[in-house]
């Protein structure tokens, strides 16, 4: 196998000792190619070192990346402290997600733009061309190595850039810290402020008033309202109780008959839910807890709920249990009872999360 010395004896080329003093390190760079069969063609640096255009060419790679740093500290600053919470109407927290996207598009478009115009015009432009060969790794191959790699860190010009290195670490060290978001601003803001996912209308008012199940009108609902394998959709009666601001508060009521309440009550024993039914009657959430659809058709005579978005089927007699379907986890069941005046009302807010499964579960 012929070693690179002797190649580069064919070639009519004396190897230079890389040890010998006043070496530059483009000189040992370039040995260091020709050992590797590399031969660099054409090295033209685009910009004087100290010109105009270079300290014009600086500001605009420095200005990239201090704008990624400003925009990535924005994005951390309303993931963090913005007021993102849902209230009725046309709130601030409207503005909370596109806000969320402008401020780290703008962060990736910086980076790309700084990175892309320190490459095209403030870097050497260099033509290299390389045989291939095999060989072994010698010391002075390592000092080429070593050197090489000095070499390019020098070419970046960063230490005689200075503003270039500060502005990188200005702009790259809030990207960092974006990706550690989720978890830093769980840490800073909880994420279950005022319990927003696990509350809904049903919840008791100020005095541990219990509230009514009502239909869409407003009336209240008595026992007698529902005959024996029936089932009726209520909403808790309070203001707003019938409208999107109680969007995760629709339910069931079902009057289950004879032989299925017994079933029903024996599965609510099973699971610590054996005062949640009145009587024959039982109430489960309406929102499926595979997309958030109304599941809402009962089929009495097999006690199966169905959702009609994606045919998620619920047992309703086992605590209505998924059986078939996309759906992964039961339907959230309200305990009720009847008041002094012969009206359902709810025990108390819902024990489980009501909705899809990728909402928040305590």
């Amino acid at each position: 196998m012929t070693t690179h010395t002797e190649h580069q004896a064919q070639q009519g080329r004396e190897p230079l000792d890389v040890r010998t003093p006043g070496l530059s390190q483009f000189d040992i760079v370039r040995e260091g190619a020709r050992r590797d069969d590399i031969e660099i063609v054409h090295y033209e640096p685009q910009v004087a070192p100290g010109s105009k255009a270079e300290r014009r060419l600086t500001r605009t790679v420095a200005s990239f990346f201090l704008l990624t740093g400003l925009a990535a500290t924005a994005f951390l600053v309303i993931y963090i402290w913005w007021p993102w919470e849902y209230a009725p109407g046309r709130g601030g927290d409207k503005w909370y997600t596109p806000l969320l996207g402008v401020t780290l598009g703008v962060a990736l478009l910086g980076i790309g733009f700084g990175i892309l115009t320190w490459g095209k015009k403030l870097l050497p432009k260099e033509v290299s061309i390389q045989d291939r060969h095999e060989g072994a790794v010698s010391e002075d191959e390592r000092i080429i190595t070593g050197q090489t790699m000095l070499y390019m860190a020098d070419e970046l010009g960063v230490k005689r850039r200075p503003l270039l290195g500060i502005s990188l670490l200005a702009g790259l060290a809030p990207v960092g810290a974006v990706a550690a978001a989720p978890l830093v601003g769980g840490l800073i803001s909880h994420p279950h402020k005022d319990n927003q996912m696990f509350t809904t209308g049903f919840a008791p008012a100020e005095g541990g008033k219990k509230v009514r199940l009502v239909r869409e009108d407003g009336r209240p609902v008595r026992p007698a309202d529902i005959s024996s394998g029936g089932q009726i959709t209520v909403f808790p009666g309070i203001d707003h109780g019938v409208s999107n601001r109680h969007a995760d508060s629709p339910t069931l009521l079902i009057h289950l008959r004879d032989s299925d309440a017994e079933e029903s009550r024996r599965a609510n024993e099973r699971v610590g839910h054996g005062d949640y039914m009145w009587g024959n009657y039982a109430a489960y959430s309406k929102i499926c807890t595979h997309a958030g659809c109304p599941a809402s058709l009962y089929e009495q005579q097999t006690n199966r709920l169905l959702c009609p978005c994606h045919q998620s089927q619920f047992l309703i007699t086992d605590n209505a249990r998924p059986i078939f379907g996309p759906a992964s986890r039961r339907l959230p069941q309200l305990p009720i009872e009847v008041d002094s005046e012969g009206y359902f009302v709810a025990k108390s807010d819902y024990t489980e999360t009501v909705g899809p499964d990728f909402w928040e579960r305590p």
